[in-house]
């Protein structure tokens, strides 16, 4: 079983790749950065420690020369120094040999000479003493055949510079948070206009397709938003070059088609033995018009934005006395009860696409309900806000295809009655215009079908 490709596809983050990019880089460099101070710091100690060992050697040779002029170093010979003193960060060890033996040490100075068979006078050495690897500097006497060793272990270097790196990983390791936080609010920033153009994008309708706006686009993202409205002015393009085909097609079929009415009524008069097929025919005529007249009213209210909707009170009483009476003759001779009853005083809208909208829905209930069916529109307030309701106790629609009733050209399977399938399509259209909330429902009795219409709030009660 493949998977599917939407589930492959993951949507990546530039900003953590760009976030992890930086702190790779930046660890990356701090730990090169690290490692060459750590090798100039062991460089410098060991210079500092050098001079240290040097000037103590050069102490102790003065210390000792005096020493043996006062015969204090034969007495002294053979001590191990006191003990019991604490360990010293830099520890430096000395030892006094003569005839190669030492005869006088410090406390943690090993027994034998730290170097034996020094050639030169004075100079370092790196002897393994004691499996010890010491830094030892000499001196020697030439005249009093003795020599000044002093030595440090290279151990209680390394100890130094460990303990600098304890003392630092902490801060490091902080800094590298601090780094990584202000990387993601900086990044955050810097990407701020990609989210205000993907925001702006967003919110593009299928009605809106204006051009976006170049000024203040940062470099990087211009070619994607140029390309972006070159798709937009060739979609708003063909849209209007649809809009007219469909505009300027149910225009010029109107005149044929109610000349064409015309020659049938003549037709049917001068033959009234054919009357049941022309009947028929004139049907099928004024179907066609009803489509023609649709697509005329879409193709007028698809350009229109919201904002080009002229609102204003309309009067609901003489509207819905005036649909009652454009739809009572009809309801009659087909033994069906058709009741109106009005709550509210007036809604906000245009006037003539408020009709439309009522008009469409009494039609739509009237053509698909059986003969005595009852069919109700209310006008009335419900939470607050202004509602606009048409009910019937017909056959009513299935949950599934209620969700499609407002699709163009779309008819509930099973229907014999006529219809272009366009009647809801205008309606939720001019909903959609006037900011009305529009829904589909059962009707009256708990069958049947009801549609609403929750106008927005702030129309007068």
């Amino acid at each position: 079983m493949t998977a599917r490709p939407e589930l492959e596809a993951k949507p990546w983050s530039l900003r953590r790749r760009l976030l992890a990019a930086i702190v790779a880089a930046s660890t990356v460099l701090w730990l090169a950065s690290l490692g060459i101070v750590t090798m100039i710091a062991w460089h410098e100690t060991n210079e500092v420690f050098d001079d240290a060992l040097e000037e103590s050697g050069q102490m102790l040779m003065a210390a000792t020369t005096d020493w043996q002029q006062r015969g204090l170093l034969a007495r002294a010979q053979g001590s191990d120094g006191p003990d019991g003193k604490p360990e010293r960060k830099v520890d430096m060890q000395y030892q006094i040999v003569a005839g190669g033996k030492v005869v006088q040490r410090s406390t943690g100075a090993p027994a034998q000479p730290f170097v034996t068979d020094f050639d030169d006078r004075h100079g370092f050495a790196d002897p393994q003493v004691e499996q010890r690897r010491w830094r030892v500097f000499v001196i020697r006497d030439e005249e009093r055949h003795f020599e000044v060793q002093v030595g440090q272990q290279y151990k209680k270097r390394y100890d130094i510079l460990e303990e600098l790196a304890e003392h630092l990983w902490l801060p490091i390791a902080g800094f590298l948070a601090l780094l990584a936080l202000a990387c993601w609010l900086l990044t955050g920033r810097v990407l701020k206009p990609l989210r205000a153009t993907a925001a702006s994008i967003a919110g593009k309708s299928p009605s809106d397709l204006a051009q976006v706006e170049l000024a203040g686009q940062p470099r990087e993202l211009l070619p994607i938003v140029q390309a972006l409205n070159g798709v937009l002015a060739r979609l708003d393009t063909a849209l209007q070059s649809e809009r007219r085909f469909t505009a300027d097609a149910a225009h010029e079929l109107r005149t044929p088609l109610a000349g064409l009415h015309m020659h049938v009524q003549l037709l049917q008069r001068q033959h009234p033995d054919l009357a049941a097929p022309f009947q028929k025919l004139r049907r099928d005529i004024a179907r066609v018009t009803a489509l023609v007249d649709s697509l005329l009213t879409l193709a007028r209210l698809d350009p229109l934005a919201p904002g080009q909707v002229g609102r204003q009170p309309v009067m609901l009483a003489p509207v819905l006395d005036q649909l009652l009476a454009a739809h009572a003759q009809e309801a009659a001779a087909r033994g069906m009860t058709l009741a109106v009853r009005c709550g509210l005083d007036s809604v906000e809208a245009d006037p003539a696409m408020l009709e439309i909208v009522l008009r469409n829905l009494l039609d739509n209930a009237l053509r698909y309900c059986p003969d005595g069916s009852r069919i109700e529109l209310v006008a009335e307030r419900h939470a607050g806000r202004p509602r606009i309701s048409v009910r019937d106790n017909g056959p009513g629609v299935d949950q599934a295809s209620r969700q499609r009733l407002s699709e163009r050209f779309f008819r509930v399977l099973g229907q014999q009655q006529s219809g272009s399938g366009l009647g809801l399509s205008i309606v939720r259209r001019i909903a959609d215009l006037h900011g009305i909330a529009l829904a589909f429902g059962s009707g009256l009795d708990g069958r049947g079908l009801g549609v609403t219409l929750d106008f927005p709030g702030g129309s007068a009660p």
